[in-house]
């Protein structure tokens, strides 16, 4: 017997009927002899409507009282879940996130999970219940009804497995795998077997909505497997695991790309020490994230100053960017939005050379200039005009051999 925690997004509970498939496929994985425990999502597309209500109650919506309404999505799921395993047959009970001892801190709408108790999850599981658990929300210290994100159901998934030590934690979704590139951009991707927590943790920061990213960081940190599946599919999906070394004989084993990047430059900035503190301590207060950043000398004491940060908080950190311009006597501030990032990794590169010269011969056989780079020990990223993403994600693609299926590679 196995301790299996399955968590099925918004899709998969979309409606009644794929919330019975959902139950049909916890209770055959339940008959095989497993304890399991379920969390679920809302129903695709009752986030946004729920959000939409909020705003046309006022037009600033009470954080906490918002996280009170948004938590009713999956109230409803799980309530649903619950009664249909009972209807064929199966114990089961519904838990919502404070009843399932999931603690976090008090930021309404990004809260953290701080710990979860599960004394009466097991309690559940030594009854032999099947256990179903609201997912994405919890409570503070205080009582209150916190949620986590985005995407936080992945989180309290792989949260509960590790409180668990369950044996897996199983990703439900409408992919059926982590795939070397977006098969809407390359039809040529293949879906991987395995891959790495470090792998995993690079293509979610990097544009790949397969996972969330905070639930891998979680798995990583408390070793649980995640296994990514396909809700309407039977076959198996992606690993995502400790490295091993069988995974290093892909020197490159995944390319991501963003469009959701823009890049701006103060050009003429005083080279001086705590130069680029004072361009980018206004940023990081304002809580706009910034992510690659170049300094290019001149002549005269002289630097340019570049730095990217999501496309939808350009506006503002321009406006910041201009006002640090006239304090520190930078000549002027440039902004461009037509940019992307494009990106390939791998855990191999660790033992392998040469990667760098191979990723950029590739980008000059199709003339595509790169206008930043950065890299990091299994990552290398360059910025790029927009309109070429799809060509240099092909590209890349086929230039470090990931058209091939997985068990034809060397």
């Amino acid at each position: 017997m196995a301790l299996i925690v399955q968590k099925y997004g918004g899709t998969s509970v979309g409606n009644i009927e794929r919330i019975r498939n959902v139950a049909l496929r916890v209770a055959q994985t339940y008959d095989a002899g497993n304890e399991m425990v379920v969390v679920l999502s809302a129903m695709s597309g009752t986030t946004d409507n729920l959000i939409r209500l909020a705003h046309e109650a006022c037009e600033r919506p009470d954080k906490r009282e918002l996280d009170v309404l948004l938590a009713t999505g999956e109230q409803t799921t799980v309530a649903l879940l619950a009664m249909m395993l009972k209807s064929m047959g199966y114990k089961a009970t519904s838990l919502l996130g404070h009843q399932a001892e999931v603690v976090t801190d008090c930021a309404c709408g990004s809260a953290r999970i701080l710990n979860i108790g599960a004394s009466r999850i097991r309690r559940l599981l030594a009854d032999g219940q099947i256990v179903i658990v609201a997912g994405f929300q919890g409570a503070d210290i205080h009582g209150n009804i916190t949620t986590l994100g985005r995407g936080g159901s992945d989180t309290s998934a792989v949260a509960l497995a590790a409180a668990l030590k369950a044996a897996v934690c199983e990703i439900y979704t409408d992919v059926d795998g982590v795939y070397t590139t977006d098969p809407n951009i390359c039809k040529k991707a293949q879906k991987l077997s395995r891959i790495s927590y470090d792998e995993m943790l690079e293509m979610a920061s990097l544009g790949a909505k397969v996972l969330q990213i905070r639930s891998v960081e979680f798995a990583k940190k408390y070793n649980v497997p995640v296994h990514v599946r396909s809700s309407f599919k039977e076959e198996e999906g992606t690993m995502v695991m400790q490295e091993d070394a069988d995974m290093e004989r892909l020197v490159v084993s995944g390319v991501t790309c963003n469009k959701n990047e823009a890049r701006i430059t103060l050009k003429g900035v005083p080279d001086r020490p705590g130069i680029a503190f004072r361009i980018l301590n206004p940023i990081a207060e304002a809580g706009i994230l910034v992510d690659m950043i170049i300094q290019n000398t001149r002549t005269g004491n002289i630097t340019d100053f570049t730095f990217t940060v999501p496309k939808t908080d350009l506006r503002e950190a321009v406006e910041i960017s201009r006002r640090v311009a006239e304090e520190i006597g930078a000549e002027e501030v440039m902004s461009d939005a037509n940019i992307a990032k494009v990106s390939v990794i791998g855990v191999g590169m660790k033992n392998h050379s040469g990667v760098a010269s191979r990723m950029f011969a590739a980008m000059c056989e199709e003339n595509i200039n790169m206008l930043m780079i950065s890299t990091s020990e299994i990552r290398i990223s360059c910025i790029i005009e927009e309109k070429y993403t799809e060509l240099a994600v092909r590209a890349l693609h086929t230039t470090f051999g990931l058209d091939k299926p997985e068990e034809t590679l060397p």
